[in-house]
């Protein structure tokens, strides 16, 4: 059995969890600058300031955060299967991805 790094209950009524292995995947290969920021990505799946459903798959939400991120503002962008209750991926960025709006602060 794989070892939850985080399990985290959003706005949404879901349960959204990511494991050790994909973690320090999604910190190693995809995003080494999120490395140490799980307390920001379990804070934006809390208490996101928005959340957008992908335009390209329907299972898939992106959950939205402003952050300070080298010193500007930013926004930690999480995204997860909803349908099955896991992260993809996360990252910063500076601007927010179109889809439609299903939550906000």
């Amino acid at each position: 059995m794989k070892h939850k790094k985080f399990r985290v209950k959003t706005p949404l009524n879901t349960i959204i969890s990511v494991n050790e292995e994909y973690w320090n995947y999604i910190t190693t290969v995809k995003h080494p600058y999120m490395r140490n920021r799980e307390d920001g990505i379990v804070k934006t799946l809390e208490d996101p300031d928005s959340i957008r459903q992908s335009k390209t798959d329907k299972a898939v939400y992106l959950f939205y955060r402003q952050t300070i991120y080298d010193g500007k503002r930013y926004h930690t962008c999480v995204v997860v299967n909803n349908a099955k209750g896991f992260v993809i991926t996360a990252y910063i960025t500076d601007r927010i991805k179109e889809g439609q709006e299903i939550w906000k602060r």
